[in-house]
This record gives structure tokens, sequence and C-alpha cells, in this order.
């Protein structure tokens, strides 16, 4: 389906957020989802056959949707209706005033929102990207009924205090271009067409993203408070996986939620924190596989056994 397609069924097309390359239009569709709290900007990658399920991806801190824009079309590919979107206040998604919009609470709501709107009333398999996967497991624990199953991707049971305080304090000090400035001085006062692609883009990116989400994100991270109880009652299959090598939450907290969850647990080789940009074929396999088993939900959970891949 083109995004021409897309558009006439009610998605209302969007400009591409900032000078990635992308993909043809017949490949990814870049949409808008109205909601309460604005517009959320998205992309959809569709396969010309019936979908074997939809699928929905949501982004890590100081990420956007444009962290799966060339992994979508392998999950389509795969006969997946894979769609990701940026979170409030992440690039070019509506950025509401006041940190009382930013709370885990409020994230959780959009994924409810969006799962609601892209599922046209099925079951969605979900999947969240390390502070994504923060989000996802709160938006099932607040009503799994939407969900066929939750993928945590790089992404731990629980924060740990003091993780990010130094960069919440330049973002509240200074603003989020004083983060990336502080971080990456090689680009201070450069333009664009002196940095490489994705400097320029995740410099724009840091920019647009709202202080508020980044504060408030931090913070969030920061969170001790383990939930693995209530998101093993909810019953739903659950893969817990992660990058050989990613170092972002620590590997051994990652297994053991999946073993305290009953889920599956698969390390992806050639990769760090972001296994779909690092490994997609790896990591496109082993999600295929696991949503294949999982059927819509629960009732598909005795064909998901425990195991590690």
């Amino acid at each position: 389906m083109t995004e021409r397609d897309m558009t006439a069924a009610g998605w209302p097309a969007v400009a591409p957020f900032g000078t990635l390359p992308v993909p043809p239009t017949d490949a990814v569709a870049h949409l808008g989802l109205d909601l309460p709290v604005g517009r959320l900007t998205a992309i959809r990658s569709r396969p010309d056959a019936p979908a074997r399920g939809v699928v929905l991806l949501v982004p890590g801190f100081t990420g956007s949707k444009e962290d799966f824009t060339g992994f979508l079309p392998l999950l389509a590919e795969l006969g997946w209706d894979a769609w990701s979107y940026s979170q409030r206040g992440q690039a070019d998604s509506a950025a509401p005033a006041g940190s009382e919009n930013y709370t885990l609470d409020r994230f959780a709501g959009d994924v409810l929102a969006v799962a609601e709107l892209v599922g046209d009333g099925r079951p969605v398999h979900l999947l969240g990207h390390s502070f994504g996967g923060v989000v996802a497991r709160a938006a099932v624990i607040a009503s799994p009924g939407g969900f066929a199953d939750l993928t945590m991707l790089c992404s731990g049971p629980h924060g740990w205090a003091g993780r990010l305080d130094r960069e919440a304090d330049i973002v509240r000090s200074r603003g989020s271009e004083a983060w990336w400035n502080e971080d990456n001085p090689q680009t201070v006062g450069r333009p664009d067409s002196a940095l490489t692609t994705d400097e320029a883009f995740r410099r724009l990116r840091m920019g647009r993203t709202s202080d508020e989400n980044l504060i408030s994100g931090a913070e969030i991270l920061s969170d001790d408070t383990d939930s693995t109880g209530e998101l093993l009652a909810t019953g739903l299959p659950v893969l817990v996986a992660h990058g050989a090598a990613d170092d972002a939450w620590p590997q051994e907290w990652q297994r053991t939620m999946a073993l305290l969850l009953d889920g599956r647990y698969s390390v992806i080789p050639d990769a760090a924190h972001s296994p779909q940009l690092e490994n997609p074929a790896g990591t496109a396999a082993v999600l295929d596989d696991f949503w294949a088993a999982t059927g819509s939900g629960p009732a598909g959970a005795a064909d998901a056994a425990p195991h590690a891949d």
C-alpha cells in the first residue's frame, strides 16, 4: 500500500523529519496520528498481501520513530503491518508545555491510544526499546487486553537513582542543545554540511526534543520501582531481547526479568543497544519467531514456552 493509499484510508500524510535518507513512499509512509495531546508523527510499512498482524514499536530516550525507518520494511517483508511513532515531546511530535504532561502514565496513555488507532480493534504486538520498554510495560499493565504480547528490547525491570542526573541538570539549566554540545564538542558551530548525515540528524533531533520530555524521561529512568510482578499478572507472553554488547541496562537484570516473567530471552549477536540498527536481519528474525508463536495474546502463550535463544 502506497502513502497515497494510506492517506486516502484516513491517515494524514506528514513530511519526513530531518534529512536522513528515507525509503520510497511505497515502502514507508510518514503519517500523523491525531490524539488529545496533539499530532504524534508516525511511520508505517505494510505488506502487499494481507498482514499477519499489527506491530507497534515505541522508541527510547532521546529517540524518535526514525530509529525504525529502515527496520519497518524488513518486518513488512515478513508479513507484518509495522508502525512506529515519536513519543510526545520527541522530534516533530506534539510537545505540550508543563512537566505534568510527561509522566509515565501520560506516555503510557499515548501507547494505548496509538495501539487502538492502528490495531483497528485487534490486539497489537507491542515492542518498547529502552525507555520505550518502560513506557510499553506501563501501558500493558494498565490495559493488557489491547495487546497480543510485549517485547522489551534492551530494557530492564527498573531504573536506578542518579542514572541521568548530569544530563538532566544540563537540560534543566541550559536546554537540550546544551546537552548535545557538551557531549559532541566537535560539532559546535559547524554547519550540517560539515557533519556526517547521522550527526546532523541527531543534533537536530536533540534540539527539537522538548526539555520537559528529557527531564521527565531522566526521572522515570532513575526510578527503581520494579513492576515485573504486575507484568507477569497480565498473562501476556513477553520477550526480553538485547544486543550481545548492550551496556545501557545490566544484561543480568534483563535475563533475570525474563526468567521471572516465564518469558523468552534472546541475545542478538553483532549488536549493542540498538539491535534494529546494528543487526536488523537478526533482530527481525527473533521478533518474527516470537510474534508468530504468540498468536493474539495469552491464549497463544502455550505456543511460546519459555526458552533462551
